[in-house]
């Protein structure tokens, strides 16, 4: 999902000055694999069992690959279809994923954050192989990218499924909540983080090439690849000692900062420095998000969420596309404010939630 669904990013700026490509086309582009992101999480919302699916999970990763390899393939008509394929397919597999992995660490539920390194390790990869092709044609980068998927699918043909049903179901479940006030909370606050995540992972590195820093875009990504990694697994294991809500208040803010850096400078240690701060909360905000609705107890929680996060990654470049005839670092700015609305709504789901187990205590 890392390389399916993110290397369009780096590419991005290669396709633009190769291929003529617009900085509306490219928003559009973008758009195409958010809407059908918004479709695969909407679909699953509404019937969740499919995640379960193995043969779904197998042509969603068969649909992804063929998406990447394709591309080159096609004129722009083409290249909306099939990062809208690229969007749904990973939908799938993200709540697949998720679901397998939930059901694998039942004992250990912060084991989960391995599971969702996976997402960072390929960021970082499809950086690296833009970053290796250099100035090469354009479609070099999207065959390299395929090849790299094909080699990661393979051996999910065999493992998807296994070890789901080698827990106990008397397993104790966790202490879990039922608060639809914080649910709301949450569910708005996280679509918001959709629509300021997505601006920054969609234009950070062609931010970086209207500034003259073009050659450290592909750094930066493969920076962001490599801080998203390790950081479920960080915030996993602090939120087993600090409440969720707490730590969402402090992801949310350090991403706030490392969305506006690059809009407001151009010295490449802080755009570097920002990378990190970037690439070590988006992956670690989903984590501590899920595990929170996880804990409301509400039906469907994990789906539900996601389809909020997509519908605002939908309305991401669109709330920016205005804005890029000047460039883009001036979305980066308003990708930082959407983000910094959505940690003062962390703010107040903390406080409602310390307020609520105070009174229940």
């Amino acid at each position: 999902m890392g390389v399916g669904r993110f290397v369009y990013t780096p590419i991005l700026p290669l396709m633009q000055s190769q291929t003529g490509l617009d900085p509306e086309a490219g928003a559009h582009l973008a758009t195409a694999n958010y809407v059908g992101y918004l479709v695969g999480a909407v679909a699953l919302s509404l019937a969740p069992g499919l995640t379960a699916s193995r043969p779904l999970l197998r042509t969603s990763l068969v649909a992804l690959v063929g998406s990447l390899a394709l591309m080159p393939a096609t004129g722009p008509s083409g290249w909306l279809l099939l990062r809208l394929v690229a969007g749904i397919a990973s939908a799938v597999v993200f709540l697949a994923a998720v679901r397998v992995a939930v059901r694998a660490t039942q004992n250990s539920p912060h084991r989960a954050g391995y599971a969702y390194a996976g997402v960072g390790s390929g960021i970082a990869l499809s950086g690296l192989l833009v970053l290796l092709w250099g100035s090469s044609p354009w479609p070099f980068a999207w065959y390299s990218a395929a090849g790299c998927a094909l080699v990661l699918f393979v051996p999910l043909w065999i493992l998807h499924g296994r070890g789901e049903h080698t827990h106990s179901s008397t397993v104790a479940p966790a202490t879990r909540t039922t608060d639809g006030n914080a649910y709301v909370l949450l569910l708005i606050l996280y679509f918001l983080e959709g629509v300021g995540y997505i601006i920054a992972a969609t234009f950070l590195v062609a931010a970086l090439s209207d500034t003259g820093l073009a050659w450290l875009g592909n750094t930066t990504w493969i920076l962001v690849g490599l801080a998203a990694a390790p950081s479920c697994v960080v915030w996993a294991y602090w939120s087993r000692r600090v409440p969720r809500p707490t730590l969402l208040v402090v992801a949310l803010a350090v991403q706030t900062v490392a969305i506006a850096l690059p809009g407001l400078t151009t010295q490449p240690a802080v755009v570097l420095l920002a990378a990190l701060g970037f690439g070590g909360t988006f992956m670690g905000i989903t984590t501590l998000t899920l595990g929170l609705g996880a804990e409301l107890d509400l039906p469907r929680a994990a789906a539900t969420l996601t389809a909020g996060y997509g519908f605002g990654q939908v309305l991401g470049p669109i709330v920016v596309q205005p804005t890029l005839g000047s460039g883009y670092r001036p979305a980066l700015l308003i990708g930082g404010a959407i983000v910094f609305t959505a940690t003062l709504l962390a703010v107040r789901l903390a406080v409602v939630t310390r307020t609520r187990q105070e009174a229940a205590a």
